[in-house]
């Protein structure tokens, strides 16, 4: 059985998703006024940017912790984030931090990333999901019958 790729369909994803979000960012800066979500900010957008950064970071890490023993021991990881869904590296980032991004920003205008990103995801993430079925075969296909995509909400697996 051959590894799969570390990186997946994340080079993919990345190429368009990352060039968006610094043009957001660039715009952003420049033009403040066009796009923030509110000329007076209170510390609630910004507390809720950074209680969603320090989530959308420790999901992600944990995840990557999981994913590099999974790769180590050449075996479909089904834990950690891969409880939650599928593709909680890609999750973490589109909907935890780079909406906790927005809100630190108090811009709209970022927050487009993530239906950008998404979109993205779902053109790219197919090659990724048959290099799974390739190399886990019936344990992957059982596995992505029963977690979901990408929104975080087993309610499947915590109810069944």
């Amino acid at each position: 059985m051959e590894k799969p790729n570390f990186f997946g369909a994340g080079p993919k994803i990345g190429r368009i998703t990352l060039p968006w979000l610094a043009l957001t960012i660039v715009l952003t800066l420049i033009k403040k006024d066009i796009f923030v979500f509110s000329s007076n900010p209170d510390g609630y957008l910004r507390l809720t940017g950074a209680i969603l950064l320090g989530a959308g970071l420790i999901f992600y890490f944990i995840t990557v912790r999981s994913l590099l023993k999974g790769l180590k021991e050449a075996k479909l990881v089904t834990t950690g984030g891969f409880f939650f869904c599928q593709s909680p590296l890609y999750a973490s980032i589109l909907l935890l931090i780079i909406p906790a991004v927005a809100f630190l920003m108090n811009s709209w205008l970022v927050l487009t990333t993530t239906p950008v990103g998404y979109l993205v995801f779902k053109v790219c993430i197919k090659s990724e999901y048959l290099e799974l079925e390739k190399t886990f075969g019936e344990a992957y296909l059982k596995y992505r019958k029963e977690t979901p995509e990408f929104f975080p909400f087993p309610v499947k697996k915590l109810f069944s």
